[in-house]
């Protein structure tokens, strides 16, 4: 318990700096997959590539082209004159929340969210490449096509409720985002063929990331780039906040470990002295019922109380804790006693 406070914060330093080494990793590992990966425009040299490679598959490798949906596409709720492949429905609530400190502050809170997707693929030059799983993007670009706020309008009531609740309506926004037919995106992920012969791109089985993006790859190298400079200096931040904060616990527990054994040392060297006393000062020629029922030595110098015993030296009590040796009364207290 006496090192609690900074056993927390260090668990919570820990946990940020693992988040954050996690993401610099991925981000570390993306950028040195895409700068491998090779790029290609969608053609019939694609089908070429993946007959030639082992197990008819490309593990990875950019792609880029044209969406088209197989079959019949999205339509955009708030504009009939918009169709796409993949929909991203949000509701969000604002409000204006009382904070531990007594301050009021604006908040978002996601009240729905849903994707409506169908079978898309890129096309180029006469060919097709079918996208599998666009949901798994570590990176999918939607346009936002529709975003609306509605705001409330409070009653006397409400404001009473929310000043008791600490909590305030402010509105409803309403977003629609989408992936539109017709767009030009960059997809890179596993390129494979099926067994109808149709060329697809999908998540890479082992863990490279999978991206469908409006962006260049340049772009997207930036971008990650700029994520990465971003969470190794995270990393640098919280290893050193860690490192400052271990080395204050080190130093206390060094030093309460150093008081302790110099306490201890004391504690020793003062009950060998004052054994070393009573031994002095101790009467020789003691009867038989002065004598301690221990050791039979030294003299009854200790009362055991509720009990009220006097049974034992100063030396022997030392190990006698619970019962008296001589009633078995639990022994609740120790006191000095001399007999004359």
């Amino acid at each position: 318990m006496d090192y609690l406070g900074e056993v927390i914060t260090l668990g919570i330093d820990s946990v940020i700096f693992g988040i954050c080494l996690k993401q610099y990793l991925h981000c570390k590992n993306a950028i040195k997959a895409i700068k491998d990966a090779e790029f290609h425009e969608i053609g019939p040299q694609l089908g070429d590539l993946v007959d030639k490679s082992p197990d008819n598959k490309l593990s990875y490798i950019a792609i880029r082209g044209i969406v088209k949906p197989l079959g019949k596409p999205l339509t955009s709720i708030n504009n009939k004159k918009l169709t796409g492949v993949v929909q991203k429905l949000k509701i969000k609530e604002h409000v204006v929340a009382r904070t531990t400190a007594g301050f009021w502050s604006d908040q978002e809170r996601t009240v729905h969210k849903v994707y409506n997707t169908v079978p898309f693929a890129l096309y180029g030059q006469g060919h097709s490449v079918e996208i599998l799983e666009p949901l798994s993007a570590d990176i999918l670009d939607l346009d936002m096509v529709s975003n609306t706020f509605e705001p409330t309008v409070p009653s006397f009531a409400d404001h009473l409720w929310g000043f008791f609740t600490g909590v305030r309506q402010r509105g409803l926004q309403s977003t629609e985002e989408l992936l539109r037919e017709g767009a030009v995106i960059t997809g890179i992920g596993e390129l494979s063929r099926t067994k109808s012969k149709m060329l697809t791109l999908q998540p890479p089985l082992n863990g490279t990331p999978f991206y469908l993006t409006s962006m260049s790859i340049g772009s997207l190298f930036r971008k990650l780039d700029d994520r990465k400079r971003t969470y190794r200096l995270l990393c640098i931040m919280f290893g050193v906040i860690g490192i400052v904060i271990g080395g204050v616990v080190f130093r206390r527990y060094w030093k309460d470990r150093t008081e302790q054994r110099l306490a201890e040392e004391l504690r020793q060297s003062l009950a060998a002295s004052r054994k070393e006393r009573r031994q002095r000062v101790r009467d020789t020629e003691l009867r038989e019922d002065q004598l301690c029922i221990v050791c039979r030595t030294n003299p009854r110098e200790i009362i055991l109380l509720p009990c009220g015993h006097v049974c034992l030296c100063e030396d022997c009590s030392v190990n006698i804790t619970s019962d008296c040796p001589v009633c078995r009364a639990p022994i609740s207290q120790k006191a000095a006693a001399y007999i004359i």
